[in-house]
């Protein structure tokens, strides 16, 4: 089994992906990365075969900056990387700021990073790299698994699907952070790893239909509902129940992203892409140190399991050995294409529920959500799919995508139109499809 891993968020995702590929599946895989950088091949190639000693496996590792030997003969495909994320984001945020005569005014809300504007012009950069990468995996590996982490996650799912792939993506996790499904079971008293949650919805807008306790049977839900009318999960929050009759979970700004501006929201002026310049370096450093020392005992164990301790929460190769083994799982929020899933929504949509799956096949769950929730989930789910289909070329889904974003309801769509072709020349070393 050949895993091969694109993209430059790869190296801080390894060492949970070994973990999971070695010590949890002892799967004895071989392991492609593409890295650019001779240095930090040297990083990741020592640090991996440490890892790979460790867990007494025949496992192989190979780090290269040729991609078609990367990929060639893969399996299963790992995506997790952005065309220049921050400095992109802010070339958006100075254009839509006004603050050039040429500039647009009054659009800094705009300044997305998944939604609106910023959200379709991140989409159109990262088209190119995922596109590109279609091409090459048409080359070297067309039956692979992919699964993308890569945002925005609904949009590149959506472009892998439309190129033939078998895709899924992995955002980041509703499970966690202040609107999380953690933070909302402590605040009802409740463990979160013995809570039935039926949660669900679209990447980045996920909502909680039920929250039970699973050894007593406890319904918590109509308690969640109070806790979210009384405002003690925010103002957001409590005016999305009253919108759409259920709650939302995760972070609150990655749902207002896809939503019309609110005055009393606004957009993150630098949000974080990856890794943080100072959690890089401390990772490089551990990892120079499991791979000088070893993984087993010692500084370098002490190192590997630092390194653990700070892994995204999210875990492709647990997915993906699941799909690719036949193996049994449940795994919530996981992004793929709908068929039945969600039943109000088309089969064709891109959405983020819980994957059940019983020898490695699926087993829909048939939620249903309350209509004004579909509603708003079919429009985004549009959008999305529109972003997608512009993102290879398309004339015709960009000028859609901009007539059916909710994002910029309450905007002249034809000046958003002229707005999005200026910004896509502001990008057009990267943007070369339009």
């Amino acid at each position: 089994m050949k895993f091969a891993l694109i993209g430059q968020d790869i190296p801080m995702h390894l060492p949970a992906m070994l973990a999971d590929l070695l010590f949890a599946g002892r799967e004895a895989a071989e392991i492609a990365v593409e890295e650019k950088n001779y240095a930090m091949r040297d990083v990741l190639e020592r640090y991996a075969r440490a890892v790979i000693r460790q867990s007494g496996l025949g496992a192989s590792f190979a780090a290269s900056g040729d991609r078609a030997e990367v990929l060639a003969g893969a399996d299963c495909v790992i995506y997790a990387g952005d065309l220049m994320a921050s400095f992109r984001f802010r070339q958006d945020r100075e254009a839509l700021s006004g603050n050039n005569p040429e500039d647009p005014l009054g659009l800094t809300d705009q300044a997305r990073v998944n939604g609106g504007i910023g959200g379709l012009l991140h989409t159109l950069r990262q088209g190119e790299a995922v596109l590109n990468l279609c091409d090459a995996m048409d080359e070297n590996c067309p039956g692979a698994l992919v699964i993308s982490l890569g945002q925005p996650v609904a949009r590149t799912v959506s472009m892998l699907l439309r190129r033939g792939y078998r895709a899924y993506g992995l955002a980041p996790s509703a499970e966690r952070g202040p609107g999380g499904l953690d933070a909302v079971c402590k605040r009802l008293g409740l463990e979160a790893a013995k809570a039935g949650a039926v949660m669900c919805g679209l990447p980045g807008f996920s909502f909680l239909l039920s929250l039970t306790e699973k050894e007593t049977r406890f319904d918590a839900t109509r308690k969640l509902r109070e806790l979210s009318r009384s405002g003690e999960l925010g103002r957001l929050n409590r005016r999305w129940l009253d919108w759409y009759d259920a709650v939302a979970v995760g972070d609150p700004a990655a749902h207002a992203e896809l939503l019309p501006a609110e005055p009393d929201f606004i957009p993150e002026a630098e949000p974080v892409f990856g890794e943080s310049v100072e959690r890089r370096k401390e990772r490089i450093v551990y990892m120079n140190k499991v791979g000088d020392e070893g993984a087993a005992a010692g500084e370098g164990a002490m190192a590997q399991l630092l390194l653990l301790s700070r892994a995204s929460a999210l875990r492709p190769v647990r997915l993906a050995l699941a799909l690719m083994r036949g193996e049994d799982l449940e795994m919530r929020g996981v992004t793929r294409r709908n068929d039945g899933e969600l039943p109000q929504l088309p089969a064709e949509a891109v959405i983020e529920s819980c994957l059940t799956l019983a020898s490695g096949a699926l087993q829909p769950h048939g939620w249903r959500m309350p209509e004004a929730l579909a509603e708003v989930c079919r429009t985004i789910d549009e959008t999305n799919r529109l972003a997608a289909r512009a993102a290879a070329g398309d004339r015709t889904a960009l000028r859609e995508c901009v007539e059916t974003d909710p994002a910029l309801e309450g905007l002249d769509r034809l000046y958003v139109q002229d707005v999005v072709d200026r910004m896509i020349r502001l990008h057009e070393d990267i943007i070369t499809r339009l």
